[in-house]
């Protein structure tokens, strides 16, 4: 009163949640911290003197009144290096999910979406707050989730509802409420998803690398080798918003919830459906010092206000959904007990609405059917099955997807996530629900069929036509083909992962990485030998074949080949893998805000890979090529010659056929060529324009998107389109 603030006023400035000053204010809560009375202290701007009656009215004996500077959060030698990628990260951040709240159209019509405190998920309550042992009373709506999370001393939080209850959506909102009064040090909220998490990694680190994938610009080097993501999670600058337990594998849930309970007391947000929660909490123990909020259904009136609002009139200027509304009333109907307890979820809700709120011919009263729609079930059904040829109903943009195709290109890939068993649509794992055997012999015939048509093309040129030297070209080039093929399948590992993008670019500005070249020239070694190896060895044995050399030639000529001309393009890629550890470099915040940015991204650091590799491997292959000639010459072994000619044709073939191989068999890119706009559009199970269609779903609200990955809209949807019941998911 004496500074002429309001509650929100000081809040503002001192960060301490308005719910939390006006408990203060009413004596509903009289045992302040220390530091939050340092804080409002510090926003009062008050005087030595006044500061001590504060202490003094807080509780706190003489000798703690004394005002005490708050020391850095981020105790580490790179600390302003950490509190700058910080602020980047939360910059980043907070422009995604403001985005993705504009094409949710949150604000359009906001859904009065409440919670309840739920006593029996809570922990106890002194393990919430030492400071008192009776219940926190937490029941709010989603304008207040902030005010609710910051007054939880220990910062964690559970969130539970039943499918559709708007748990992702109270995410987003707390995650842009928190970035928008953020201190300069402070923990930056970021949602993840925890389907992909399996108990046995390391937290921390799994966290860390859905960080760098995300955020690629987080895979900066500090001095001491750890890269931004692991230490800004380390040092606590960054808030995990855990969207999704119950997706986790339901055998896995107690032990993730023992693991995330282990994770040195971090803040977290936790939020799942209220069954899969409370069956993980009664096999362990609810998660340390986090109260928990339970979403409640939508009442009756909520849903009358909302649809009024939303939905445009008839004819006669009667809203569209008044029979639906007054079905709902009490006494209601059978019909109108259906349509309340479906349209209760913040999703069902905006499903009809998008059903039956695009075109005149629609008549939202057919829900009240009760010999077509019995039963919820089948309601909800009915609107999951409507959502499709409602969102396509018109183009967008002046572009525009068949209802019928689209839906089953949507239906494929819904069964490829199931397969996979994750609900991130990522560009580079398009094809990785294909067997590991299939994805290697689709690549190989893949390059195998580029080579050949190049090379054969040059052949003519160059000699004309002739079946037989036409044979061997096929065989040699087919051969290269299928030794990539094969380092494709080993590069996925025995996990069978999918090459993710790396997050680097190729610039030659900047100081030079030394770091770790001698593991790079040895990976780039062993991949170069196998491809060099295979290569030569098959091109002898069917040239051999093809001119009727015998198999005692044939066998020598292979002897002395394939050793050295595998070692000649091991060395070449040896060396050039480990150069381009030179110049690579972390991608820019806010270089990859999307899927397609981080696409096109990827595309550019594959093909700035390739040109680097292709002038290496035309000079290091004739080279060691001339060299190993040079030594046999001294043996008894024949006449061995090397003409400049040849080398150049060497050299040339090398320079092609290695870079252009491995921009295609070895990264995420190439990958995505291959699979995403090849094979998969000619076995007709995506479109062409798969960027486009992807881009078109998610404006359409059919797709949305978590950070560089799309989603389906919702689980239920997946779970719908892919065919499968939301129970065997």
């Amino acid at each position: 009163m004496r500074a002429g603030l309001k509650q929100q006023q000081l809040a503002d400035k001192s960060g301490v949640a308005v719910r939390t000053i006006g408990r203060y204010e009413t004596r509903a809560k009289s045992v302040p911290k220390p530091d939050t009375v340092a804080l409002l202290a510090e926003a009062l701007d008050l005087t030595p003197r006044q500061y001590a009656e504060l202490s003094a009215a807080a509780g706190f004996p003489a000798q703690e009144a004394e005002p005490r500077p708050r020391a850095s959060r981020v105790p580490h030698r790179h600390g302003d290096r950490l509190v700058e990628a910080a602020a980047q990260l939360a910059d980043e951040v907070g422009s995604r999910w403001r985005r993705e709240e504009e094409q949710r159209k949150v604000h359009s019509a906001a859904l009065p979406v409440r919670w309840r405190t739920s006593e029996e998920l809570s922990d106890h309550w002194e393990n919430v707050d030492p400071a008192r042992a009776e219940p926190m009373d937490l029941d709010a709506d989603l304008e207040q989730i902030v005010d609710v999370y910051r007054g939880v001393p220990t910062g964690r939080l559970v969130v539970v509802g039943r499918a559709g209850s708007g748990k992702t959506v109270l995410a987003m909102r707390l995650v842009l409420g928190l970035l928008e009064i953020r201190e300069t040090d402070g923990a930056v909220p970021v949602v993840v998803g925890l389907e992909s998490w399996h108990p046995d990694q390391d937290f921390r680190t799994w966290l860390a690398a859905r960080l760098l994938r995300d955020h690629p610009g987080l895979g900066e080097e500090l001095p001491d080798g750890t890269a931004l993501a692991a230490a800004l999670v380390e040092h606590g600058l960054v808030l995990p918003v855990l969207d999704g337990f119950d997706e986790i594998a339901a055998g896995l849930r107690s032990d993730a919830l023992g693991r995330l309970d282990d994770a040195s007391r971090m803040p977290l947000v936790l939020t799942s459906r209220a069954d899969e929660y409370r069956e993980a909490a009664t096999a362990v123990k609810p998660l340390t010092g986090a109260p928990c909020i339970e979403l409640a259904d939508l009442a009756p009136a909520d849903l009358a206000g909302y649809l009024r609002r939303t939905a445009r009139k008839t004819a006669q200027g009667v809203p569209l959904w008044q029979p639906v509304i007054d079905a709902m009333r009490e006494p209601r109907t059978p019909a109108g007990e259906t349509a309340a307890a479906v349209l209760a979820t913040p999703l069902m809700l905006v499903l009809a609405r998008t059903v039956y709120g695009g075109t005149a011919n629609r008549d939202p009263a057919e829900l009240l059917s009760t010999a077509d729609l019995p039963t919820p079930e089948a309601v909800e059904a009915h609107l999951m099955a409507q959502l499709v040829p409602a969102a396509y109903r018109t183009p967008i943009e002046g572009r525009g997807f068949d209802p019928a195709r689209a839906r089953h290109w949507l239906g494929r890939l819904a069964r490829h996530l199931d397969r996979l068993g994750r609900h991130d649509l990522a560009w580079w794992e398009l094809g990785a629900s294909l067997p590991r055997g299939v994805r290697a012999l689709l690549m190989a015939l893949t390059i195998g069929a580029l080579f050949t048509a190049v090379d054969l093309a040059l052949v003519v040129v160059r000699f004309g036509f002739d079946p037989l030297t036409a044979l061997a070209t096929v065989a040699v080039d087919f051969g290269a083909g299928a030794a990539f093929g094969v380092a494709h399948g080993l590069l996925a590992g025995r996990r069978d992962t999918a090459l993710a993008p790396s997050g680097m670019r190729i610039s030659l500005r900047g100081p030079w990485r030394r770091r770790n070249l001698k593991r790079r020239f040895m990976i780039g070694f062993a991949g170069g030998f196998l491809l060099g190896a295979v290569s030569i060895g098959v091109r002898d044995i069917v040239q051999g074949i093809v001119y009727g050399a015998g198999p005692f030639d044939v066998s020598a000529l292979v002897a002395f080949d394939v050793p050295a001309f595998g070692a000649a393009v091991g060395l070449a890629t040896g060396i050039t893998y480990a150069m381009l550890s030179l110049w690579e470099r972390p991608l820019d915040f806010q270089s990859v805000p999307s899927p397609a940015d981080l696409l096109k991204a990827s595309r550019r650091t594959a093909l700035a890979q390739a040109l680097v590799f292709a002038p290496v491997l035309a000079v290091v292959v004739p080279g060691t090529g001339w060299a190993v000639v040079q030594v046999l010459q001294l043996l008894p072994l024949g006449e061995w010659r090397w003409t400049f000619e040849f080398g150049l044709t060497v050299g040339s073939y090398a320079a092609f056929m290695g870079s252009v191989g491995y921009a295609i068999a070895l990264t995420a890119w190439g990958r995505w060529l291959v699979f995403g706009r090849l094979w998969l559009p000619l076995l007709g199970r995506l479109p062409w324009a798969v960027p486009a269609f992807l881009d078109d779903a998610y404006r359409r609200g059919v797709l949305r998107r978590a950070g560089v990955v799309y989603q389906f809209r919702h689980a239920r949807l997946q779970s719908h389109l892919s065919g499968t019941r939301d129970d065997q998911a």
